[in-house]
Parts: structure tokens; C-alpha cells; sequence
């Protein structure tokens, strides 16, 4: 008989700033050394937006504006060794201003474009949220 697994709210921010997308490198796991949107576990009262803000503030020391939800997706983690769903909701927003500072457990924080994501280690769907919020005419010019 398969265990019914514990499901925990997650959100990340996927920030634009003119043709590129906020990246945090992930000093801790999970998806250690991967870049990725700021995010991380919804706390008790929080709404997802507020946890999403939150997690931006605390990762880079940056906020933003326009937050719409993107898409949710379930992803197989670990939580104090006991197998657990982390149901992941991702939002966009828009880059209300000030530079990127890596804190919390963000080890690099700076904006890139769809080019330079092509060589990062990315975590998960990051490139096709990226995609989404940047066209793909940004990277690929001759594409109608």
C-alpha cells in the first residue's frame, strides 16, 4: 500500500528586468548549485503572494511589483527524511528596483538573459518560465 505523502506549499518569484529573469544560485539543498527563481516553503498565515514577496526580500534583498501566478507544479522532495510533495507555485513580477544581493541561503543573485541561462545549471522548469516571461524572440531574433 503506497503512503499518502505529506503535501508542502512552495513558492518561487520569477523577476523581470527589462530582457532578463532573477537567479538565485541555491547555496543549500534542495537543488543545490542549481540556479533558480527565489522561493522556498509557505509559512503558517501567509498567503502564496506573501510568501512569495517574502522569499524574494529575504533571498536578495530586492521587491517587486505585477505579481500573477504562472503555474504550479508538484515536485517529489524530502523533509526530515520522510518522502514529501512540495506543491510549487510560481510567480512572475516585475523588477521595482535596486540591485541583487545573494543572502539567506542564495549563494550568487543577478539578473540574466535567455543566452546566458543556455549555459547555467538550471532547476527544474526555470528555462521554460523564463521562455514564457521573456519570448522566445529574445533568444532565437530570426523567429518570426
Amino acid at each position: 500500500m503506497d503512503e499518502v505523502r505529506k503535501v508542502i506549499p512552495a513558492v518561487s518569484v520569477a523577476v523581470v528586468r527589462g530582457d532578463a529573469v532573477l537567479l538565485v544560485k541555491r547555496a543549500r539543498q534542495p537543488s543545490q548549485g542549481l540556479y533558480a527563481f527565489p522561493g522556498g516553503k509557505v509559512e503558517a498565515g501567509e498567503t502564496l503572494e506573501q510568501a512569495a514577496r517574502r522569499e524574494l526580500l529575504e533571498e536578495t534583498q530586492l521587491q517587486a511589483e505585477s505579481y500573477r501566478r504562472l503555474r504550479e507544479i508538484l515536485i517529489d522532495g524530502t523533509l526530515d527524511g520522510h518522502a514529501v510533495d512540495y506543491q510549487l507555485t510560481v510567480f512572475g513580477a516585475a523588477h521595482a528596483g535596486g540591485e541583487a544581493v545573494a543572502s539567506d541561503d542564495a549563494e550568487t543573485a543577478a539578473f540574466y538573459t535567455l543566452a546566458e541561462m543556455t549555459d547555467l545549471p538550471l532547476a527544474g522548469s526555470v528555462l521554460a518560465v523564463a521562455e514564457e516571461l521573456l519570448g522566445r524572440a529574445s533568444q532565437n531574433p530570426e523567429r518570426p
